[in-house]
């Protein structure tokens, strides 16, 4: 890789795949830190449930948003959009690689990509699709949203109703589906970009979904949920590993309905985070996440 070429290498792939320990040995390899674009771990106190890196693993590489913001703030992807270019401007003094990783499709777009201005909504609006959460629930949100917009429909976290919610929003004021402003290919940076994705068998996959989820239980994944309880209604906790367990703390799951709604949550994510990253031609796919056998994909 030339040394006067400043490059970006973007690591991105459905949870449990293996992306953190290969961005690891990629920023090893050259020598450079990470740019993390994981919406989940932006949040401090959600470490287990969101499979941050440990101790051992920030302590071998310098890494970027994770657990920067608190449980009670927003963080929009238009924001970290531009957080990241500063903070990639920044790296790009020092370094003439570095490594990005994450699986939330929006803030990689919103960053690498741009998107279009989204059009005001109107109070009455606003008011309509809440009204539509309120009395028919997550699923009047997702019922709603397929009909609007099969195609976000197809990538969005479904058990995320800020999510729904928003997109819903967009696509009653706009009459355009939300997923039209989701891509503005024109944004250009001063580095080249190559995207990795990793996609691995699917039985293998969810098997590693499975033991992680396991794992995060063995961990005190429970305890790390009892402790945000009072946060509950924020939108960092509208997400996979916690959500689940607010339904146990109401007495609507056992620990083991909860256990399985968490895997079986995880699995339907990794299908839809697969569907959001193959919409790209130039990603460089990959079944192994063995350093030697990326470097054969990475330009030199």
């Amino acid at each position: 890789m030339s040394a006067t070429t400043k490059h970006l290498i973007v690591v991105c792939g459905p949870t449990a795949s293996g992306k953190t320990s290969l961005s690891i040995a990629l920023a090893g390899y050259f020598n450079t830190e990470i740019i993390s674009f994981d919406a989940r771990q932006f949040y401090a106190g959600m470490s287990i449930g969101t499979a941050k890196p440990g101790e051992a693993e920030l302590n071998l590489v310098k890494h970027h948003f994770i657990g920067h913001k608190q449980i009670t703030e927003t963080y929009a992807s238009g924001q970290f959009a531009r957080d990241a270019d500063l903070k990639a401007s920044e790296l790009f003094t020092h370094y003439d690689v570095v490594v990005a990783v994450g699986g939330s499709g929006q803030y990689m777009d919103a960053w690498l990509y741009g998107l279009n201005e989204f059009p005001p909504v109107p109070d009455d609006i606003k008011t309509y699709v809440n009204d539509i959460y309120v009395h028919e629930g997550l699923e009047g949100l997702q019922q709603h949203l397929l009909a609007k917009d099969p195609v976000y429909y197809a990538i969005v976290d479904l058990k995320n109703p800020r999510r729904l919610t928003r997109a819903l929003e967009v696509c009653f004021s706009s009459q355009k589906p939300y997923s039209a402003y989701l891509n503005r290919p024109d944004k250009t940076h001063k580095f080249q970009i190559t995207l990795i994705g990793i996609d691995l068998p699917r039985a293998l996959l969810y098997k590693r979904i499975n033991q992680r989820v396991e794992h995060m239980i063995a961990s005190g994944l429970e305890q790390e949920v009892k402790s945000l309880l009072e946060y509950r209604h924020t939108q960092a906790l509208q997400t996979i590993g916690y959500s689940e367990w607010f339904e146990y703390y109401d007495g609507r799951r056992t620990i083991e309905e909860t256990v399985q709604a968490i895997q079986q949550h995880s699995r339907n994510y990794a299908k839809r985070q697969l569907t959001w990253f193959r919409r790209y031609e130039n990603v460089l796919w990959s079944d192994s996440t063995e350093l030697n056998t990326i470097k054969k994909l990475l330009p030199v």
